[in-house]
């Protein structure tokens, strides 16, 4: 009888302990470093003057965040982003555009020429912020767009590519550079975000 019971014991510890060690890990997959993330308030990012901005200043807005570039293709999407700009502004929507020069060089101005290029030639109202990498020296913000449990691991492809974040900060949505601005796709997504309380 104290032979099985001592047994008993033994094997109980035993069980405990895997139980504890999985669930320890468990909670450091989901919790400790190295975790995926998909909010992005607790990014900061550079405005086109080289000031900290932080993207919690966001909360509350729902954002479009766009790879930009003048000399590319899909350039002429930026009068489809103001138009969109201008009619969801008033309800709390944001497009934070981010200058990027990694596919085909095709955007190689400096950031008062981007200004001045977005603003003579689509009268750009919307932000624009500091020209940024996002494929090899990957901007912290395009770390997380581009790894996280909601919109995958994929690179991006080309310029224009867009992501659509909630009112809290979370990625909600990615649209290759083909989905335009105006698309019902998009600007059904952004309405729907825009009533949600």
């Amino acid at each position: 009888m104290r032979t099985n019971l001592i047994f008993f014991f033994f094997v109980s510890m035993i069980i405990l302990t895997g139980i504890s060690k999985t669930s320890f890990a468990q909670e450091n997959e989901t919790k400790g470093e190295g975790a995926k993330v998909s909010n992005i308030h607790g990014i900061e990012v550079k405005d086109m003057d080289g000031k900290a901005v932080k993207l919690s200043d966001y909360k509350g807005k729902v954002l479009l965040i766009v790879n930009v570039a003048s000399k590319c293709g899909y350039t002429k999407q930026y009068t489809g982003l103001e138009a969109i700009y201008r009619k969801y502004k008033d309800q709390g929507f944001e497009i934070l555009a981010f200058p990027c020069n990694d596919f085909g060089g095709q955007e190689p101005g400096s950031n008062e020429e981007i200004a001045e290029f977005c603003s003579s030639r689509f009268d750009v109202t919307f932000k624009l912020f500091d020209k940024i990498e996002v494929l090899k020296n990957k901007a912290p913000l395009y770390a997380v767009l581009t790894d996280n449990p909601v919109t995958g691991t994929e690179d991006i492809k080309w310029n224009f590519e867009k992501f659509l974040i909630d009112k809290e900060g979370n990625i909600v949505s990615r649209y290759k550079s083909k989905v335009t601005p105006e698309s019902e796709e998009m600007t059904s997504a952004i309405e729907r975000l825009l009533i949600k309380k």
